[in-house]
């Protein structure tokens, strides 16, 4: 026989979880303050790449249209741009280094902003993950050391291995640190309210970070310090030209994305991110396990990124609506990165507000193409009129 006075305390400690989740989960859609910015809630575009810029890698109208669609985020940061030619990796995807890529980006910008949402763009160099047939004169990929990564690229309308690279002299550097800092100017040019360096996945700067792809005996090699040299004198640019509150960083500390590792990932990042506090960024953005794949990839302490980095810490990898409300009761977080769930729910956090069901994308329509997978995707407003 079941006691009803252990009912009612059952009934009503479920009633109390319910309504602390609804609290919780209603936090994340009040309004948030990123430096001097006002974030209307605490959800968070990630960059997707979609490979749909125009000739001279222009972003278009479709640019404009898709990431209007997405206004509604506190924060939308943009698909990965490369700063430079030698900075690019896959096929269409655009720049911020010609006075057309900025015209192009400003279309982008002033759609969001005319729908009141605040967007920073992703600043991408690849390093050697990229293509011959994607560089000038068809040179070989730069890298911090001429390790092949064994990964791939889109290219030609395809996916085909990476090209062999070489390593970057130590005089090359300066000019990569700069072309970072021009790009920022640049991207404020195009009406960006700030950038976000792109650290993260095995690109350059993370290429740098890794003892697996950086073998150099020189000042950017060796030591957890000299592998972050180049990383920290890019953020130092940045901020010297637009400002720390506009400049964020993107890191995955264990993501093994396009074939990099490390022998002390939890030293590297944590000297990373002292030093990047130091420095007054306005947010460190932190892949978590490995990108768009476990969480649990390999050990590692978040929590000791955040208590190194005293502004805003946005967490990315595998987040839903349950998770990152509970992060944020918890104080692991500020804000939550969304990504592949952005692309068939251009009004993704109505739907997490509401409960209501997702729709799914087609993986065929991810990468290049036109409207078809990418500015045609319903809001539920839209789905329930037809």
């Amino acid at each position: 026989m079941i006691d009803r006075a252990t009912t009612r305390t059952r009934n009503n400690d479920h009633q109390s979880t319910e309504k602390e989740k609804d609290m919780t989960d209603k936090t994340l859609f009040k309004p948030y303050t990123l430096g001097s910015l006002t974030l209307s809630n605490r959800v968070v575009l990630a960059p997707l790449t979609r490979n749909r810029a125009g000739a001279g890698f222009v972003p278009g109208e479709l640019a404009a249209t898709y990431y209007s669609q997405r206004a509604s985020a506190g924060l939308l940061i943009s698909e990965a741009t490369q700063i430079s030619q030698q900075g690019q990796g896959y096929q269409d995807t655009p720049g911020i280094y010609t006075q057309a890529q900025i015209d192009g980006w400003r279309q982008v910008t002033d759609a969001v902003h005319a729908k009141g949402g605040r967007i920073f763009l992703q600043l991408w160099h690849v390093g050697r993950v990229s293509h011959v047939d994607l560089q000038e004169n068809g040179a070989a990929p730069v890298a911090p050391s001429a390790i092949q990564a064994g990964t791939k690229t889109f290219v030609n309308n395809g996916f085909t291995d990476v090209s062999a690279p070489r390593a970057l002299e130590l005089d090359e550097l300066p000019g990569i640190v700069n072309d970072f800092r021009q790009a920022a100017a640049n991207a404020v040019a195009a009406g960006f309210d700030g950038v976000e360096i792109h650290g993260a996945n095995g690109y350059l700067l993370d290429q740098f970070l890794r003892d697996a792809a950086n073998v150099r005996t020189d000042a950017y090699g060796g030591s957890v310090e000299n592998r972050a040299r180049l990383v920290l004198e890019v953020a130092r640019a940045v901020v010297n030209e637009i400002g720390a509150e506009r400049t964020g960083i993107r890191i995955s500390p264990v993501s093994p994305a396009n074939g990099v590792s490390s022998s002390d990932p939890q030293a590297q990042f944590d000297y990373l991110v002292e030093q990047l506090d130091a420095l007054g960024l306005v947010y460190l953005h932190v892949v978590e396990g490995a990108t768009g794949g476990p969480r649990d990839v390999a050990p590692f302490d978040y929590d000791a990124l955040r208590k190194r980095f005293k502004n805003t810490y946005i967490a990315n990898n595998g987040y839903d609506l349950a998770l990152a409300a509970a992060r944020l009761n918890e104080g692991k977080a500020d804000l939550f990165a969304f990504g592949r769930p952005f692309i068939a729910n251009p009004d993704l956090v109505e739907r997490l507000k509401t409960g209501a069901p997702l729709a799914d994308f087609n993986p065929a329509t991810l990468y290049g193409g036109g409207a078809e997978g990418y500015t045609d995707h319903p809001t539920l407003a839209e789905a329930s009129a037809q």
